[in-house]
């Protein structure tokens, strides 16, 4: 087993597809959600207001800030895969060319980047997310099934003398590096 994907275990009798290609000589592997949800817009109200308050220079309270903050948190969107890779090698979600233009949806962080130690760590099962905002004017329904972003595998390289420096074993999932 070199490369590929695996459906996490709570999600085995889901009826979920592996990721595929849809073309002879696409990159990527389309990755769709494994529910149904709401991807909401940022164009909400307590978003409005605190963006009024900010351009007349006025204090924004931290009520509205907070308000402000959640509104704009991007949502993960589950897809009950997970994929494995030689050590050598990185799994880049990056989202479909039509999402924003077709859906208003965007990945906030530009690309999700899954490392091969993410795969069945200690304290995770390595499912992959899909981080999504919705610029969108109104919420966004998701289905199950639908195509939200694609993972490309691709090698990556190590800085000179990286070797003898200490790293760290992955214990967690979504965000665990660097703990």
């Amino acid at each position: 087993m070199q490369r590929g994907f695996n459906i996490v275990s709570k999600e085995k009798n889901a009826g979920l597809e592996l990721p595929k290609r849809a073309t002879k000589n696409a990159a990527g592997y389309d990755f769709a959600s494994s529910v149904d949800m709401t991807l909401p817009s940022i164009w909400k109200l307590g978003l409005l207001k605190a963006l009024k308050v900010i351009l007349l220079e006025k204090k924004l309270s931290e009520t509205d800030a907070e308000t402000a903050r959640k509104i704009l948190k991007p949502y993960l969107i589950p897809t009950g895969i997970k994929a494995y890779m030689q050590p050598n090698e990185v799994l880049i979600i990056a989202n479909r060319s039509s999402n924003p233009l077709k859906r208003g949806m965007i990945v906030p962080n530009g690309i999700g980047v899954i490392d091969a130690d993410y795969y069945d760590n200690e304290s995770n099962e390595g499912e992959i997310f899909v981080q999504m905002t919705n610029f969108g004017l109104f919420d966004r329904q998701i289905k199950k099934g639908e195509r939200i972003g694609q993972g490309i595998f691709m090698p990556f390289l190590l800085a000179d003398n990286d070797e003898g420096s200490a790293k760290a074993t992955r214990t967690g999932g979504f965000g665990s590096s660097g703990k």
